[in-house]
């Protein structure tokens, strides 16, 4: 499984779901599990960025699928980063 680092942005929209449903945002996680994508590690954070997420997938086309359905949804924006370990990193190096 590939990892990749998401980090998104809620529309105006999105923040008033959350607002009015905290728990969105687990169901999100349960959503994309059923697209293939098994979130990792989810923060939300202070900054540009409203949430940064660590997930896997088995490979990028998985993640442009989510990316699209999601998007789609008028409550998020999305920038995705494909993630190499820093062992498989160097090991590609020499």
């Amino acid at each position: 499984m590939a990892s990749y680092i998401i980090m998104s942005t809620l529309t105006d929209e999105g923040r008033k779901t959350i607002k009015e449903k905290p728990n969105r945002i687990l169901e999100v996680n349960k959503e994309l599990e059923k697209m293939g994508v098994k979130v990792k590690q989810q923060f939300a954070v202070l900054g540009p960025y409203d949430f940064v997420n660590i997930v896997e997938a088995p490979d990028n086309e998985t993640v442009m699928r989510m990316s699209i359905e999601l998007g789609a949804r008028g409550s998020v924006h999305l920038i995705t980063l494909p993630a190499i370990p820093v062992e498989e990193f160097i090991k590609k190096l020499k």
